[in-house]
């Protein structure tokens, strides 16, 4: 049972967190409870979690960015100016709790999130043949023509590829 609605993600879910990101991806993609700190401290920062019985089972982490900027593996959340995306860095659901919809909860704040902040997109990086699941809820694979992004592109490994989906949301 879950003990809430979706919130915004602080300091003492890290070590949740980590069980969560540890129990889905095993350790070649584990970052650490030091790197989450910071990104929770960056004013770009729009992270959510959820609970069950005082357990973190799910959480997506994101922040406020612009199209075709890409956080390596193991970096910050820079804050940009006049952002135009809403950067979904990372989501996972600990296997336990795989098939209850948490997912679909998270993404559904993650919109009002961008609607609110008026970001017309969303973007990420698809990684361990998650791409179709992004495709399915309206991704679309976007080529990165800048070097230095397409480098922090590789940090995820050769089947990484970055999404942008269109959310529908217009700045004034």
């Amino acid at each position: 049972m879950m003990d809430g609605a979706v919130r915004p993600l602080q300091p003492d879910d890290l070590q949740g967190l980590l069980r969560v990101q540890r129990a889905c991806y095993g350790d070649a993609y584990v970052e650490g409870a030091d790197v989450f700190s910071r990104r929770i401290a960056s004013a770009a920062n729009c992270s959510l979690v959820l609970k069950s019985e005082g357990v973190v089972c799910a959480y997506l982490a994101a922040y406020r960015s612009r199209i075709g900027k890409v956080t390596p593996l193991h970096g910050d959340f820079d804050a940009v100016s006049e952002p135009d995306t809403l950067y979904l860095h990372d989501m996972a659901v600990h296997p336990e709790y795989v098939g209850q919809g948490l997912a679909h909860l998270l993404l559904l704040r993650m919109r009002e999130i961008a609607r609110d902040a008026q970001l017309p997109y969303s973007g990420l990086v698809s990684v361990q043949g998650s791409q179709f699941y992004w495709a399915r809820q309206g991704y679309a694979l976007h080529p990165l023509t800048d070097p230095q992004q397409q480098q922090r592109l590789a940090s995820y490994g050769d089947d990484a590829v970055y999404m942008l989906c269109e959310l529908g949301f217009t700045k004034p």
